[in-house]
């Protein structure tokens, strides 16, 4: 393995930014300083101008391996993910045959460790009858990032609405729980009723189906549970107005039992863009009306929020149309999330401290990842330089690395660059070329 010395850029880590070097050796962060002289060989970078940051660290996608490999794969999704400054993922359990045996949970992580270019974890999934195979979960609380449960959303056999169930997992999960929430009940009469009319459904129906009522009343349901318990509960994708209330900012994120995460696509979306994008953005929680974002943006600013994700959710073209009732949910962002959170810091709505800690920091304290998620001595050097003034090229399908192709975000110029990429100190993306000698690692958890 090579080791790096990174001259004069700037570090962001832990709300400050500072100019020095840093010395990369076997992998970790050896040394931060000015002005090092190693007394080894190392293949110098200049980050003159640049700015330095922690990998980022995704807690929720959908890499969709195995068996929905027609649309992405783990190498495919994790190619593109550390092309973006993403280092770390944790993927879901919702693929074919979906992850409902701790064999099949060891059978993921076998894919990733042959094939993640980043470093890697795998979410146990849940049912109505697999709670205690999911609990076998906490004998290896140390290196599997959490269960996940759909509560009251239609995802087939992952569907978790028995309300004995769910109290069993809150009651004895050892390990997070992570949720995803929607009320199905309130979906399907929203849904009848919009069918009443009996006109065709488009994509702008799609938050009106799936609504801030459908959220909330899941999400609070969820908490209840959790208090109840004293459950360690972590909800994604929060998307309205309304559940902002359920979540609090009067602990430090360590100290928290109830955490809650936001993603890209409703920090950047709104009903407003089901005109031009239809069935392109519709995803689950739905995007919705504009003072649904204006919430969520000031809940991140005042830390009722507490982590960037994506959801990465990539489908085909073709899985995408047809039609809003056949059209599949779900949008591909890993490869973009860091650049158009950069993209609000150059639009002063959001500091690049502010991104770090919601991106990298928040991730690795929430899941307590081990030596991880920050830039400091002794740590792992997964590292990301970004040049803020250096705009990127247009996202077009020829630079768009998802196996399915296309993005959201077709047409849109990031302000800033994603220059080299570092996992676990090997430099696997540099200005647009990658090193695949090395795959990523199993991420391991201070429990």
């Amino acid at each position: 393995m090579r080791n790096y010395l990174i001259k004069n850029i700037s570090i962001v880590n832990e709300g400050k930014i500072i100019t020095a070097d840093l010395l990369l050796k076997n992998g970790r962060i050896e040394k931060i300083a000015k002005g090092i002289q190693p007394a080894f060989a190392v293949t110098e970078i200049n980050g003159e101008g640049k700015y330095l940051l922690p990998g980022a660290i995704d807690d929720q996608v959908h890499f969709r391996e195995p068996g929905l490999t027609h649309k992405a794969t783990i190498y495919t999704e994790a190619k593109a993910a550390v092309a973006g400054g993403v280092t770390s993922f944790m993927e879901m359990p919702n693929t074919l045959p979906p992850v409902f045996t701790q064999a099949l949970l060891e059978d993921k992580y076998a894919i990733g460790s042959r094939s993640a270019l980043a470093n890697y974890s795998f979410y146990m999934g849940t049912s109505n009858d697999n709670t205690e195979e999911a609990l076998k979960t906490n004998e290896k609380k140390k290196n599997v990032c959490g269960i996940k449960i759909f509560m009251g959303s239609s995802t087939g056999n992952l569907l978790v609405d028995n309300y004995l169930t769910l109290d069993k997992l809150f009651r004895e999960s050892e390990v997070l729980i992570a949720t995803h929430c929607e009320d199905e009940k309130i979906i399907r009469r929203n849904l009848d009723r919009l069918k009443a009319g009996n006109r065709p459904l488009t994509a702008a129906d799609h938050p009106i189906i799936r609504d801030e009522e459908a959220c909330f009343e899941s999400s609070l349901t969820a908490i209840q549970f959790a208090k109840k318990h004293g459950s360690r509960l972590h909800v994604f994708h929060l998307s309205t107005e309304k559940e902002m209330q359920l979540f609090s900012n009067l602990l430090p994120l360590a100290e928290k039992r109830i955490t809650a995460e936001v993603c890209v696509h409703h920090l950047h979306f709104t009903s407003d863009d089901y005109a031009t994008l239809d069935n392109r953005i519709k995803c689950n929680p739905a995007i919705k009306a504009p003072h649904n974002r204006e919430a969520l943006w000031k809940a991140l600013l005042d830390d009722r929020l507490d982590l960037i994700a994506t959801d990465h959710a990539p489908h085909t073209m073709e899985e995408k149309g047809g039609g809003y009732e056949k059209a599949h949910a779900g949008l591909p962002l890993v490869q973009h999330s860091l650049s158009l959170m950069l993209h609000y810091v150059k639009e002063g709505r959001i500091s690049l401290e502010k991104v770090v800690e919601k991106m990298s920091h928040a991730v690795a304290t929430c899941f307590r990842i081990a030596e991880r998620g920050y830039i400091r001595e002794g740590y792992f050097a997964d590292l990301v330089i970004v040049d803020l003034d250096q705009p990127a090229p247009l996202v077009a399908k020829e630079n768009i690395l998802y196996k399915c192709g296309w993005s959201p975000l077709e047409g849109f110029q990031f302000p800033a660059t994603v220059t080299h990429t570092f996992v676990n100190g090997h430099l696997v993306y540099g200005n647009g070329v990658f090193d695949e000698s090395q795959w990523g690692q199993r991420l391991l958890f201070d429990l």
